[in-house]
């Protein structure tokens, strides 16, 4: 029978003194986190029987932190996803215990993200948001800072030089990447279609401008055509689908820069069987991943949630311990690509 690990044990094993190691299992004296990490790490490594105390022990001198998130569309399997991802970042925080409280925002207009914020504000140590570009969010925002709660944009900044930080994939770059796709896909030059929703998301802005920028340098045969949708519903995307196919006959393919990419790929399973249509989208759910594996996508450009709400989890905590950055800055993530012939 082997010998069960003892105290000795595992203080080598985390490279520890004996001392360190009881007073992290009895909470005699303050122990520094990353000790407390290491210990409680060496804990599980080699068996010790204890280990259930140590991670208690190292639970109980965490710091409590209370996270408020505002999502998009919660029937949507993107946001319903985002949402799993970040408890699950939260749960996993080891720098401090976390509470993850999470609303979706019942639309898009200001007064109605602005309410959601006030309330996340008297409750949360820092929040996370997706929304729109507006002067009122902006001085919403600007209102919570100066009572000392970070706010982090998300997916599509807003609130520059106010909000604390902008965490998401470089927009820009994912318009010039399916431009890019495009171009190399398409049998023909042609019409390029770019859907666009009017309203204030800078995601689309800096996506239709890449689609644009990459088309003017390296692809002038191809004319891009906006294409906008005063909804990014998948009903309003569907009918602008259909009738784009339908008026235009030089269409070689479009490009949804926003949201309702699910109607546009019924429309495609409908129409598109005797054409050759190029088809990009962005974000990866089970209808897109299907219509990859179908051949009716060309390709999906698709955020890494888990990296995402790992990293924002640490800024947030950050923000949260050494206050309000004097500079607020961007965290661009590499975003994923989906093709037929990886998904």
């Amino acid at each position: 029978m082997a010998k069960r690990p003892t105290i000795a044990d595992l203080a080598r094993q985390a490279g520890v003194s004996v001392a360190t190691v009881d007073r992290v299992l009895h909470a005699r004296h303050p122990v520094r986190e990353v000790t407390a990490l290491r210990v409680h790490e060496a804990a599980h490594a080699i068996g010790f029987h204890e280990a259930g105390l140590v991670q208690r022990r190292r639970q109980r001198d965490l710091p409590q932190r209370r996270l408020g998130f505002i999502l998009r569309k919660p029937t949507q399997h993107f946001y319903q996803d985002f949402g799993r991802e970040i408890e699950a970042a939260v749960n996993a925080a080891q720098a401090f215990h976390g509470t993850s409280l999470i609303e979706f925002a019942p639309s898009d207009v200001p007064g109605d993200l602005i309410a959601l914020l006030q309330d996340l504000g008297g409750r949360c140590d820092a929040i996370a948001m997706v929304a729109p570009d507006h002067p009122t969010i902006t001085a919403a925002v600007e209102h919570l800072k100066a009572k000392g709660i970070p706010v982090f944009s998300l997916l599509s900044d807003f609130a520059a030089g106010v909000r604390e930080g902008y965490v998401g994939l470089n927009n820009r770059r994912v318009g010039r990447t399916a431009a890019w796709m495009f171009s190399k896909a398409a049998k023909r030059p042609g019409k390029a279609a770019v859907f666009v929703v009017s309203e204030r998301f800078q995601s689309q802005e800096l996506r239709e401008g890449g689609f644009r920028s990459y088309f003017r340098e390296n692809a002038p045969t191809f004319e891009v055509h906006d294409v906008s949708m005063e909804l990014e519903t998948p009903e309003i995307a569907y009918d602008t689908t259909l009738d784009l196919m339908q008026r235009e006959p030089e269409l070689v393919g479009f490009y949804v820069a926003g949201g309702g990419m699910e109607g546009a790929i019924l429309a495609l399973r409908e129409e598109a069987e005797d054409r050759d249509i190029v088809a990009i989208v962005n974000e990866i759910t089970p209808e897109s991943r299907a219509a990859l594996a179908d051949g009716i996508l060309t390709m999906a450009v698709a955020t890494p949630l888990r990296l995402l709400c790992q990293e924002l989890t640490t800024l947030m905590a950050r923000a949260i311990e050494t206050g309000i950055a004097e500079t607020p800055g961007q965290t661009f993530l590499p975003f994923d690509i989906y093709l037929p012939e990886n998904i």
